[in-house]
């Protein structure tokens, strides 16, 4: 419940008080003032609003004892409100949570930065689980949430809703954030379950919002529809004890049909009318695993293609290892591997625990047993959750069976 409201509560403070870092205390402290009263007062019928009138209390006495803090405030009070145009017709956007994605999307941010801020901040992400999203050390991600924050500080942007006209020009950055979001529900970074569905399904809601907001926006609709056909194999991802299924082995009747349905349909509506994107292209690629009966009948040849257009739209080692997967099974696994090998000095997938598992299940299926076994110690150690270690230790010791 902490993890939902934290974010209604930063929204709303930013709105009210406009500074991040004071929002910030505000949320903080009221979560931990609920800590100590509910456990011996009981939770309140209404724990959002108690804590929604806790961290404004909590924002005000901090203002009241730091005068020269409510002066700076005020000034930027007072810029905002001459900057902010008038409300849309509509009522504006449906969420105070989306307003800020969009506020922190500012360009005068650099576009990691203001990711990164938006994920540690507004999504309730911690910043560990922001620096796997970039494959960078936490440390470094650490400095950068930071430097987001100064440089709002320093350059006085204001928090406001944008107006109609700049909203296309800050969705890209809205939707690397949601789809940020629920790449960590459908893979957590750490702890003991291999999914936070309630991560993931809240990525989902926001991205439902964005499109009725935006029908036009052809990359809403590509989002929207990647989320979801990746979610609707959600029950199937795991066993009874919460262990690692794998897309070979998941029973397929578990499948969602009806999301299924749905995220196809937007396939649809986002590769029609322009060229393809981002988005719209990696959900093409989800739409051809779902619809195959087996992993063998996949359309690999056709997978391959999508990749091949994926990274001339955005580059990136994660595509080439995905790309390089697709390959082996179009191709055979040496073909695979030779890919893989080329990107072993990409400094992105030294701590990326799918890029060694990927090369020892190549290697398996090769008869390279040792090196496979090499490899699987290699993700074991990289490896973030309790279901993907559990996975990756079974596999090394097939590996060393005679």
């Amino acid at each position: 419940m902490f993890r939902e409201e934290r974010g209604l509560l930063l929204a709303a403070l930013v709105r009210r008080f406009g500074d991040l870092d004071l929002a910030e205390e505000a949320t903080s402290e009221a979560i931990e003032a609920a800590l100590v009263h509910w456990p011996a007062e009981g939770v309140p019928p209404k724990p959002g609003a108690w804590l929604m009138t806790t961290a404004r209390r909590k924002a005000v006495d901090r203002l009241r004892r730091d005068q020269a803090y409510a002066a700076r405030l005020a000034v930027l009070q007072v810029e905002a409100d001459r900057a902010a145009p008038a409300p849309p017709s509509d009522g504006g956007l449906p969420d105070e949570r989306l307003q800020l994605f969009f506020t922190c999307a500012h360009p005068a941010l650099p576009a990691e930065d203001r990711t990164a801020l938006t994920l540690r901040c507004l999504a309730g992400l911690t910043t560990p689980e922001v620096a796997r999203a970039f494959l960078v050390p936490s440390a470094t991600m650490g400095k950068r949430i930071v430097r987001a924050k100064n440089r709002i500080r320093a350059a006085g942007i204001p928090f406001r809703v944008p107006s109609a006209d700049e909203l296309p020009g800050r969705l890209p950055g809205v939707l690397q954030v949601v789809y940020s979001i629920f790449t960590e529900g459908y893979a957590a970074s750490s702890g003991p379950d291999l999914q936070r569905l309630d991560v993931a399904e809240e990525a989902i809601r926001l991205a439902r919002i964005l499109r009725r907001l935006l029908p036009a926006e052809r990359e809403v609709a590509g989002l929207l529809a990647l989320m979801l056909l990746i979610h609707a194999r959600r029950d199937a991802r795991t066993g009874p004890d919460g262990d690692l299924v794998l897309l070979d082995d998941q029973n397929r009747d578990r499948w969602d049909a009806e999301m299924i349905a749905e995220g196809t349909a937007l396939v649809e509506a986002a590769l029609t009318g322009g060229p393809p994107g981002l988005y719209g292209v990696q959900a093409a690629i989800a739409a051809l695993h779902n619809e195959a009966e087996d992993v063998a009948s996949t359309d690999w040849p056709q997978i391959v293609g999508l990749y091949d257009v994926l990274r001339g739209l955005a580059p990136s080692p994660v595509v080439e290892l995905n790309r390089a997967v697709a390959v082996a099974m179009k191709d055979g696994p040496a073909a695979g591997l030779a890919l893989l090998d080329e990107l072993a000095e990409e400094p992105r997938l030294r701590e990326y625990s799918p890029f060694p598992a990927a090369r020892a299940d190549l290697l398996v299926r090769l008869g390279r047993h040792p090196e496979a076994a090499d490899a699987y110690r290699e993700a074991l150690a990289l490896a973030g959750t309790e279901p993907e270690r559990a996975h990756l230790r079974r596999r090394l010791t097939e590996c060393a069976k005679p």
